[in-house]
């Protein structure tokens, strides 16, 4: 009897020694959105894992990482699997609204992060307000050209036939100029688009249409000329990003220029390169959806 009971101790230890333990530690558990946070996977005794970040990703690495960008309060699920066993463990992660304000920009080539600035409150406001109701939702960057800039908004582009024009769209109003000289036409500027001088004196924006500089480096005596005939100085910083990264400071002081894409410039390369037709509409619709992260 003492024997076969010793055994069957022995099988029972044996027996639990197999069933995994899910356990995970996080860098942060508070951060400000977009928040990319790395997940540290302690657990024991698994060979496969499966994670739900709370948000509707999920993921089977080991050790992934995740970027959450609304804020909120997500629970995180990981489970760790042996075989046919399975243990799993749950944690909040805290997310906080970001101090500036930031929309994402989603397209068939990428997502952009762009920063709206506050010192153009006017286009600010207007490009939150559309964006709160889906209206950049599904339409088109419907003017691309390559070393110049990547252009969409117009209305008249979602759900647009195969080849027609567009760019005369928009939501039946303007918005009063906002140009500010500290801000220079650089790689990723956001700005809006306008209706030409004659019959725009006061360079008035459109009500939704708007581009993002794609550029090129510019050497330091275009950007000479450019100053004396403008009467605008830039800064050393500015003068690195133009030769180095690029732009378009041509349309500086001509244009209202209200954010900057502080990720992303990947997808304004590949955007701007995509084949157009005559009209500089690309051949494959480059679709986008608006979201304000907050």
């Amino acid at each position: 009897m003492r024997i076969t009971h010793y055994y069957f101790l022995v099988i029972t230890v044996l027996l639990c020694s197999c069933s995994p333990l899910a356990k995970f530690a996080v860098e942060q558990e508070k951060l400000k959105a977009p928040a990319t946070i790395s997940f540290t996977n302690e657990s024991e005794k698994a060979d496969r894992y499966e994670w739900d970040f709370g948000d509707g990703e999920k993921s089977n690495l080991e050790n992934p990482k995740h970027k959450y960008y609304l804020s909120g309060k997500y629970e995180v699920t990981l489970k760790a699997y042996k075989k046919k066993k399975v243990k799993e463990i749950k944690k909040e992660i805290f997310v906080e609204a970001p101090d500036a304000c930031l929309v994402l920009v989603e397209t068939n080539y990428g997502d952009m992060l762009i920063e709206l600035y506050d010192e153009t409150p006017l286009h600010r406001d207007n490009f939150l307000k559309l964006a709160e109701k889906d209206f950049y939702n599904g339409l088109l960057f419907h003017r691309v050209i390559d070393g110049f800039m990547i252009q969409g908004g117009d209305p008249q582009s979602k759900n647009a036939k195969p080849g027609g024009r567009l760019g005369t769209g928009g939501p039946g109003y303007q918005v009063p100029a906002e140009i500010r000289s500290e801000f220079t036409h650089m790689k990723g500027a956001l700005a809006a688009a306008r209706m030409p001088d004659a019959g725009n004196p006061e360079k008035k924006s459109s009500g939704s249409q708007f581009y993002i500089v794609h550029g090129y480096k510019i050497s330091d005596k275009q950007l000479d000329q450019i100053e004396a005939s403008k009467g605008i100085t830039y800064t050393a910083e500015q003068r690195e990003i133009l030769k180095n990264t690029g732009g378009y400071p041509f349309l500086d002081m001509e244009y209202t220029i209200f954010g900057q894409v502080l990720e992303g410039f990947e997808v304004i390369d590949a955007i701007a390169k995509v084949n157009k037709d005559r009209a500089n509409r690309p051949v494959e619709n480059v679709y986008m959806n608006v979201t304000v992260i907050k």
